[in-house]
């Protein structure tokens, strides 16, 4: 009977990790994650959707026995021979380091939420989020301070914040807000990548090379009153609103995170004095860097559409786009084009930062007692006897802190796939389990995206 009751908690457990709060989201630090884990149970328990979830945690837990009963296998043999392997070929990606590209990771904050709010002042002040009692989109920063985030349903984000204003979401408005948006970053980099409506990479390298020549007058902008400007006083922070800036922005700004600015921030960080904005009489002049032009960036896409957008500085884009993360709301984060820096960062950084590790993955590897990209670099030899190919060598990139570097800009979309390696999966439940979540996160590219599709094709290679 024992054995019965801990196998319940243990899935209650792994559900919690499936479903409740997840706070490495934006805006989310700091919540009562106890608290809000409590309501989302009680919201769910009983559920058809509860019951799915249930399933695929089930079916994720026997990966992990599967994935734990090979590794009780491997021999000392095994695993000096796969050493030597890995290490030849992270060898390799380390002679083809590319440190000569400056690439950019723009993130409109809290994008659909922020347009409703933008364009109707009554919700200004109020927890509002974009989609149905289905699925939500988005939410605002303020909605997320009681745990409701994107990709959960409504129902139970209403019984986390009762007072939560649905908006359905309204495509045609925000691909007409994000072609403003679009437009400004096309003049820093013709062959921006637009990874959706309310993110895109560029790579700034050349805008940079001609900028160096630039005169003040072609860095200079002239404010338009009514709008928050960024380190607008030299005495001012930067990223420290006022109260009056705060009241005038459509996001609602919480308490900024204590480490907002930590020692080191590339905000801090100036080749020259002359880098800093300088304000002339109702203008702004930017500087010559890559923290200059990204500051200009933002300003232009807040004065074109009173929207903000925080940015990551790095030399690849998976750098890029955990970095764009690291100051939200209405900031940017650099980190230097050196091996020293993109190491230093990469340390101590949890495996689930990082775009393309999921929870599914993150629940793997934690199995394995890899939680940090150290410990994921420390386990590299492990890791390719346990997975595919494709797989550890997607790790071992993102432990040495290595990303792509080319940008492909496409045409109008014609299709959209997602895609996933595995070890080969006999069982028809797990394969079903697989399928869905593939299923599952093609629907939230789409939605993101507001596409709707004629057809569906699985290729099974």
């Amino acid at each position: 009977m024992d054995s019965i009751k801990e196998k319940c908690d243990s899935y209650k457990d792994d559900l919690l990790l499936r479903m409740g709060l997840n706070d490495n989201k934006a805006g989310m630090e700091g919540l009562d994650k106890e608290k809000i884990n409590k309501i989302i149970m009680e919201a769910t328990k009983g559920s058809r959707f509860y019951g799915n979830e249930l399933k695929k945690e089930k079916q994720v837990n026997q990966r992990i026995e599967n994935m734990m009963q090979q590794k009780a296998q491997i021999t000392s043999q095994q695993l000096r021979k796969a050493q030597l392997q890995v290490d030849r070929f992270a060898m390799e990606l380390e002679q083809s380091r590319n440190l000569s590209n400056t690439i950019v990771h723009i993130d409109m904050d809290a994008f659909y939420a922020a347009v409703e709010m933008r364009d109707n002042p009554e919700l200004k002040d109020k927890p509002v989020a974009v989609g149905s009692m289905s699925m939500l989109s988005t939410s605002n920063y303020h909605a997320r301070k009681f745990g409701v985030r994107a990709a959960m349903p409504g129902f139970i984000a209403k019984r986390l914040c009762p007072q939560l204003i649905i908006v359905p979401p309204n495509f045609d408005k925000y691909r007409a807000v994000s072609k403003e948006v679009k437009e400004i970053l096309a003049d820093y980099d013709p062959n921006f990548m637009a990874m959706s409506l309310d993110e895109a990479y560029l790579n700034i390298t050349k805008h940079l090379e001609e900028r160096q020549n630039w005169p003040e007058d072609k860095r200079k902008y002239f404010i338009k009153m009514g709008n928050s400007v960024e380190n607008d006083n030299p005495g001012k922070e930067v990223n420290k609103l006022s109260e009056h800036e705060r009241s005038i922005s459509p996001l609602l700004f919480e308490e900024s995170p204590s480490d907002l600015l930590p020692p080191g921030d590339p905000f801090q960080v100036n080749f020259e004095e002359q880098n800093s904005p300088q304000i002339l009489q109702n203008s702004i002049v930017f500087g010559t860097s890559a923290e200059e032009v990204v500051k200009e960036i933002r300003f232009r896409i807040e004065q074109k559409t009173t929207l903000t957008a925080s940015a990551g500085i790095a030399p690849n884009t998976m750098l890029a786009k955990v970095c764009s993360d690291k100051n939200k709301p209405n900031g940017q984060y650099q980190i230097l084009p050196n091996r020293q820096a993109v190491m230093d960062f990469i340390k101590d950084l949890p495996i689930r930062k990082v775009s393309g590790i999921g929870k599914v993955t993150e629940k793997m590897l934690k199995a394995l007692g890899i939680i940090t990209c150290t410990e994921l670099y420390q386990q590299r030899a492990l890791l390719s006897l346990l997975f595919s190919e494709t797989s550890w060598h997607y790790f071992l990139h993102i432990s040495l802190g290595l990303g792509s570097t080319y940008l492909t800009r496409d045409g109008e979309r014609k299709s959209m796939s997602v895609e996933r390696t595995f070890s080969e999966i006999n069982k028809a439940e797990e394969q079903y389990s697989l399928c869905e979540e593939l299923c599952s996160e093609l629907a939230r590219d789409l939605q993101k995206e507001g596409l709707k599709v004629a057809q569906v094709e699985y290729r099974r290679l």
